[in-house]
């Protein structure tokens, strides 16, 4: 068998292994120097001079070492610390009333906290069980129909994988080589026109099947107005102007991620203590989460690097290049054919393994196609909501299901959840139609 045969070979078995549940990132590293110590293998050499177990020495010391890396910790921090702020409430209650006039008022306070609170966290799961909680119980008492509910929240929560500061931005910069600055003012307006987008939905069909979104009942929204901006001042702009302070530093140069993730991270605990929400509980349990998952992201780093370069060895990202040009096609196809692949991969896998397995064998072509790999990134950002979304692994849905009535059934969820996919798929569209939609922010602050 030749070498690239083996390549492709060991990539069949790392999909066969994750689908049925083997731990991803060493099952990275276990395959990297298992075939790796076949492609290095030498006649008469000791077992432990096999270079493959310098690789993964190297590998994982410069993964790391890796700079743009420190930052993932801290803005988990902050996510984690907004979290457990408690400032939640409060912020869907005086969205709620201050868009009472609009149809379909509780949804777009829901989406609009969900925004606002997917920017601070960029965490899915909490996201939504946090809206599952909060706002799930509402709009069923509302009238509100049980599938649009649930879409609402899912696709609302499911927001921070794409608007700053996302976790995904970072990690996908690291592979691509990228600035994590230039990809953060990429996404960013993209990310709120998808949020815009959402709301145009629900605000449309509110209008035309009010019953499905009913208006919000009279003796809930009869607060004054005075009222209603001190509960928005005190609920919205201490977190607005955190994630506003975050953002700017970083887009306009005053901070590098790093150093604004760490100003965030105190920030947080500073707004969590204002909040007197700031417990000895609070903080271990965020710096145990914030832990946990860096530790998770930095392993399928060090997997990821050690599994790509044997790939490359073997010759595997070479036949795969050659079989993509050899179709033929344009950059409308390529980059149709790209996204097809990895909204197919989104069923299976979380964004953290498309991100760092599959995407890097898309990279070395874009330049071939005259692709910007700025544009790309947010295009597989906005594909990856799809993954989050669409049955049968649509991961917010059974986050969701998790802390729903029970009478609210999984097949609601994904049902609920279907319209919003066929929102995220007209949204790529017109970004990938009117490019300038995400390149027209990184050029004007930092040019071509």
């Amino acid at each position: 068998m030749s070498d690239p045969a083996v390549a492709l070979v060991m990539m069949g078995i790392l999909v066969f292994v994750i689908c049925i549940g083997f731990p991803v990132a060493f099952t990275l590293m276990a395959l990297g120097v298992g075939f790796g110590y076949y492609a290095y293998f030498q006649d008469g050499q000791y077992f432990f001079d096999n270079r493959v177990f310098y690789l993964l020495t190297q590998n994982t010391f410069t993964v790391l070492n890796n700079d743009a890396l420190v930052s993932i910790p801290l803005f988990l921090l902050m996510g984690y610390l907004v979290e457990r702020a408690n400032i939640l409430s409060d912020l869907f209650k005086s969205l709620q009333i201050a868009l009472k006039h609009l149809p379909g008022s509780l949804a777009v306070a829901t989406l609009a906290t969900c925004a606002l609170f997917a920017t601070a966290t960029g965490i899915v799961g909490a996201v939504v069980t946090l809206m599952g909680l909060l706002a799930m119980p509402q709009m069923m008492r509302a009238g509100y129909d049980s599938r649009l509910a649930a879409g609402v929240i899912c696709a609302g929560g499911c927001l921070g994988i794409l608007i700053p500061p996302s976790i995904m931005l970072i990690v996908y910069g690291a592979m691509a080589g990228l600035s994590v600055v230039k990809l953060y003012a990429a996404a960013f307006v993209p990310g709120f026109f998808l949020a815009g987008m959402y709301i145009v939905y629900v605000v449309v069909l509110a209008m035309v099947k009010p019953e499905r979104a009913p208006p919000l009942p009279k003796e809930e929204g009869n607060v004054p107005f005075g009222e209603v901006v001190v509960m928005l001042f005190k609920s919205f702009v201490p977190l607005a102007l955190l994630i506003l302070s975050v953002l700017g530093a970083i887009m306009f140069g005053i901070a590098t991620p790093t150093e604004a993730a760490a100003v965030g991270a105190l920030g947080a605990a500073i707004l969590a203590a204002a909040y007197r929400a700031l417990t000895w509980q609070a903080l271990r349990e965020s710096v145990f989460l914030t832990a946990r998952t860096s530790a998770m992201v930095c392993w399928l780093f060090v997997g990821s690097a050690t599994f790509a370069s044997i790939f490359a060895y073997l010759g595997g990202n070479q036949i795969i290049k050659e079989f993509v040009l050899d179709l033929n096609l344009n950059a409308v196809t390529f980059m149709l054919l790209a996204q097809v692949i990895i909204f197919i991969l989104g069923w299976p896998l979380e964004w953290t393994e498309i991100i760092i397995i599959f995407v890097p064998i898309f990279l070395p072509m874009l330049s071939h196609f005259g692709i910007d790999p700025i544009l790309f990134g947010v295009l597989i950002a906005l594909n990856l909501q799809t993954a989050f979304l669409s049955p049968p692994m649509a991961m917010s849905a059974y986050y969701l299901k998790g802390v729903s009535p029970p009478s609210v059934l999984l097949t609601q969820i994904f049902s609920g959840c279907m319209p919003f996919v066929y929102v995220v798929l007209v949204t790529m569209v017109i970004v990938y139609v009117f490019p300038g939609i995400a390149l027209w922010l990184p050029n004007a602050l930092y040019g071509r």
